[in-house]
């Protein structure tokens, strides 16, 4: 189930996961095991993204949960519990958005683009109306969801903020004198850069451009990301670097001892043990004693 979280947020929210599993301190009470995957904010804290349980019958026997086996004997059930809700929601606002509002991957958008008409009196408006009709016919015949606003009682500035507010990733603005050179001004919410387009083969040129939104809103992620992540060898430089933010990459001895002293003098959790990457061995930052492989540290929410 956990490589079904870190698909989602990678494919759709665009946001770079860490698959792991949870030490015993930071594991869900009464489960066996617990496996998550971790985010990184833009403010260099870590936020647990979603979780699976593995809660075994631990539950069971406190209900007293049982089923019948094949041969008909009774004994309890085993259990998982899986947490990925709105959580997710916090995750997509803080991993993307920016000082004007959302910024929403297209894939997830509830309206990848939004067309604003600009003009004056109601026979510029019928002749754009006319031809953003056709416009949204071939967007929709492409599978893009798409918003006509041609409500007269909001300004084009006040609607151009509006969405830019909710993140819309896609902008037309078609005005008379777009109308008489067949063209659009196209604006992109990821990096809020404006292009006047021709209309011929509209509906593709988006298409193209909401693709080229979703790499780049993960991209940006995923190398602020990289660029937060340190390798650290020593207590003294890992209390130094904690106070930057971001992940920390470090050796551990595997007791809780160890890991609530770290959390005690430096507010940083084991974020997750990495089930992918880097499994060289070494020595424990704090104690000295042999480490399986580093894992995940951070301050989180």
């Amino acid at each position: 189930m956990i490589n079904v979280y870190a698909a989602f947020a990678e494919e759709f929210m665009a946001m770079p996961v860490i698959k792991g599993v949870k030490s015993a301190n930071e594991r869900f009470a009464g489960a066996i095991e617990t496996y998550s995957i971790e985010a990184l904010m833009q403010d260099g804290k870590a936020l647990q993204a979603g979780t699976s349980h593995f809660l075994g019958q631990n539950f069971a026997r406190a209900f007293d949960v049982k089923f019948a086996d094949k041969e008909g004997k009774m004994d309890y059930v085993w259990a998982t519990s899986w947490g990925v809700s709105t959580r997710l929601i916090g995750a997509l606002i803080m991993a993307h958005s920016d000082d004007n509002g959302l910024v929403l991957p297209p894939k997830l958008a509830p309206f990848q683009v939004v067309i604003v008409p600009i003009y004056k009196g109601e026979e510029q408006l019928a002749a754009i109306d006319a031809k953003v009709e056709e416009i949204v016919k071939s967007l929709k015949a492409l599978g893009i969801s798409v918003k006509y606003d041609n409500s007269d009682n909001k300004k084009p500035g006040w609607k151009f903020s509006e969405y830019e507010l909710k993140g819309v990733p896609v902008r037309l603005a078609i005005g008379s004198r777009d109308m008489e050179n067949n063209t659009a001004e196209v604006a992109r919410r990821d990096t809020l850069t404006k292009e006047t387009v021709s209309l011929d083969n509209i509906d593709q040129y988006i298409k193209n451009l909401l693709d080229d939104i979703q790499a780049n809103i993960y991209k940006k992620a995923y190398d602020y990301r990289a660029g937060a992540i340190v390798n650290v060898d020593t207590y003294d430089e890992f209390k130094e670097k904690i106070e930057d933010g971001g992940f920390i990459m470090a050796h551990w001895d595997g007791t809780s001892e160890t890991e609530e002293k770290i959390k005690m003098e430096t507010k940083a959790t084991i974020r997750c043990i990495p089930l992918e990457g880097d499994k060289t061995p070494g020595k424990c930052m704090v104690t000295g004693k042999p480490s399986k492989q580093r894992v995940i540290f951070a301050r989180a929410y």
